[in-house]
This record gives C-alpha cells, structure tokens and sequence, in this order.
C-alpha cells in the first residue's frame, strides 16, 4: 500500500494526509464533528464530495447536511464505489439537486442473486457427546 506523505507548506504549516476511510466510523458516532473539523478538506476523497457537502449545507440544517455527508462517505467506502458515487454526485449537482440516500443504497446495494446460499446443517447433539466420552476413539 503505498501513501502520501504531507509536504509542508510554504507557510510554515504543516501538509496534512487524512483518509476518510480511517475516520468514517467516528464520523458515523459523531457526525456534526464534520461541519468544524480543521482537516474537512482533506477528508473529501474527490472534488464532487467537497461539493456535494458545500450544497448541502447551503440547503438544509446544518445536522441533516452533516448526517447525509457522512451517509455518502460511509456508502463510498463500505461499498467500495468511490469513484462511482463521484460521477453520480457531480451529476446530481450539475442538475441543481441534492442526493437521495434511499436511491443511492439501494442502487449500491448488493444484488440479491449474486449473494451465495448457505445451507447450515445441524449435527445432532449426541455426536458430542460421543466425542466427549472417548468413545469415538
């Protein structure tokens, strides 16, 4: 796995690398944490994000905006559809709307009939107790 290394700016400021991925699941506890956190910017794995959170916050409450932003960034990393749900939200924000959760998961949603069947078969209990007394041996 290969990261980036944050550079120093030239204001004396230290370059920071932060990936949304290794603060998703305190994000999902705590979402309002999104709306002042120092390193938002960073955060954002692509520009349609940071966009898509800039409109949100200009159209709805400030606790809705920030629980759909991590929404979108926890569907991005669990389904693995970054790069996906980029174009979807550049799309959405090019028709002048805000993203619907409820479409977006089930559109990402894992097909059904690709989802392998498991048949679970119970031993009865007596074969434990077979093994316990030895006498299997």
């Amino acid at each position: 796995m290969t990261l980036l290394r944050g550079r120093s700016l030239g204001n004396g400021k230290h370059g920071h690398v932060v990936d949304y991925r290794h603060v998703i699941h305190a994000l999902r506890r705590k979402p309002m944490a999104l709306l002042n956190l120092v390193y938002r910017d960073r955060l954002f794995p692509r520009e349609a994000y940071r966009r898509t959170f800039e409109r949100l916050v200009e159209r709805l409450p400030e606790r809705v905006a920030c629980r759909t932003m991590v929404d979108l960034l926890a569907l991005a990393h669990e389904r693995a559809r970054e790069a996906e749900l980029a174009e979807i939200l550049t799309s959405v924000l090019t028709a002048g709307g805000l993203p619907e959760m409820a479409a977006l998961r089930r559109r990402f949603a894992p097909d059904p009939a690709a989802l392998p069947v498991v048949t679970v078969e119970l031993v009865p209990l007596a074969v434990y107790d077979v093994l316990l007394s030895g006498a299997a041996a």
